[in-house]
């Protein structure tokens, strides 16, 4: 069994606060996406009722939340999504959405123009074959492209972001071209994590040392974005702390670098049953604080261990390579979704680019391996044995050799 997130009673404090609220409103989806970390498909038995719906926009607004980003699933596809993203907007909050964009009409941009949108992310997964084949539906890639298109003629401002795998990091190049010739304001890029329907894809999964790849791609494509005024934002999971660093976060954070996750700590997330954690992305398992149907969120949100750990941090929390690691203190062990599905537990990271490097340097490498496979449920993974390696010395020579460069 798998070690949950620590269950110590931090004491209460005034400071941290939900300002970005994270909320996947169905699981009803038009594509059947082999990354999706939830299964999406059909909608859950006991998604929140509008009802319900409504009574949360107005929890959220009572805690201060200034944005909520409203997903699923395929958001769109609740039938009662408007009038969750009008109330939100009535209550002051910015509504951003994240979508495929296979069901988008010209109507439905305008209508959500109407109803005040902030704006909206379309999911661009690479060429169009790659991303086709990824979200397991031909044209899907060519409806992404004319989300982007109507959603522009009705005056909503459109992102993208990329879930990078073992198909796509490659094609990152390409992506770049593909959304900067659409004048899209931001593209969020981060790693693929094996939960859910990822967890069955064993050709997609990134492998510790594939970041000696993928980050100085992520890094070519930033310095790509500004030439073309894009602004590329790296995802919580995407680092940590080798040479691209200050490139990728530099002016995105307070900090300039990564510190840590934000889920309960500024961040909320919910899923479409009302269950609430610290981040939407997480799993469900060890993660969930309690649910909007018995519990206020406001309780859920002070009281809850499950959402408080990472307000407490120590360094006693991490373990393995992450516990000795030069930048502990400031990483604090990066992405606690990916931490923990990959290895059972938070604290220990393996998808490190600094990390991946160290290992370099010794003629090393990290390896996942799967030891047993996932059932089949909402949000389950996998689990995996992490080993350490002698690298190929062909391979070890080409990859200090690239990184010897400065970047």
């Amino acid at each position: 069994m798998p070690v949950l997130p620590s269950k110590r009673l931090l004491p209460l404090d005034s400071g941290p606060r939900p300002l970005f609220a994270v909320w996947e409103i169905t699981l009803r989806c038009d594509q059947h996406c082999r990354f999706c970390g939830t299964r999406a498909g059909r909608p859950r038995d006991d998604e929140l009722t509008t009802e319900e719906a409504l009574d949360v926009v107005s929890q959220l607004a009572a805690m201060g939340t200034l944005e909520v980003a409203i997903h699923g699933g395929e958001a769109y596809l609740r039938p009662d999504w408007l009038d969750l993203v009008r109330a939100m907007r009535a209550r002051g909050m910015d509504v951003t959405m994240v979508t495929g964009g296979r069901g988008f009409t010209r109507a439905l941009a305008d209508e959500l123009k109407r109803a005040g949108v902030t704006a909206v992310s379309v999911s661009v997964d690479g060429t169009e074959a790659t991303h086709d084949a990824l979200r397991g539906l031909k044209g899907s890639h060519a409806a992404a492209l004319r989300a982007l298109e109507l959603l522009r003629a009705a005056g909503v401002p459109v992102g993208c972001n990329t879930q990078i795998n073992r198909k796509n990091f490659r094609e990152l190049e390409a992506i770049t071209d593909l959304i900067a010739a659409r004048s899209v304001y931001g593209w969020q890029v981060q790693l693929m994590v094996p939960m859910g329907r990822a967890a069955d894809a064993d050709d997609l999964w990134l492998q510790p040392y594939d970041l000696l790849d993928v980050l100085p791609r992520i890094a070519e494509a930033r310095r790509r974005c500004d030439e073309r005024g894009v602004k590329l934002w790296p995802g919580n999971n995407v680092g940590y702390f080798g040479p691209y660093e200050h490139l990728l976060r530099g002016d995105r954070t307070r900090s300039g670098y990564s510190s840590g996750c934000g889920g309960g700590v500024r961040v909320i997330g919910l899923e479409a049953n009302g269950d609430v954690k610290g981040c939407s992305a997480m799993g469900s398992e060890g993660f969930v604080g309690g649910n909007v149907r018995n519990r206020p969120l406001r309780e859920i949100w002070d009281l809850a261990p499950e959402l408080r750990f990472a307000r407490g941090f120590v360094l006693d929390d991490l373990w393995g390579f992450c516990r000795d690691c030069y930048y502990a203190e400031h990483c604090k062990g990066g992405c606690l979704w990916t931490s923990s599905t990959l290895l059972g537990r938070t604290g220990n990271n393996p998808y490190c680019h600094h990390r991946a490097l160290e290992m370099l340097a010794r003629g090393k490498r990290e390896r996942l391996t799967l030891v047993r496979a996932a059932e089949g449920r909402i949000r389950d993974k996998a689990e995996f044995a992490l080993t350490v390696e002698e690298a190929p010395p062909e391979w070890v020579t080409a990859f200090q050799a690239a990184t010897a460069a400065p970047p």
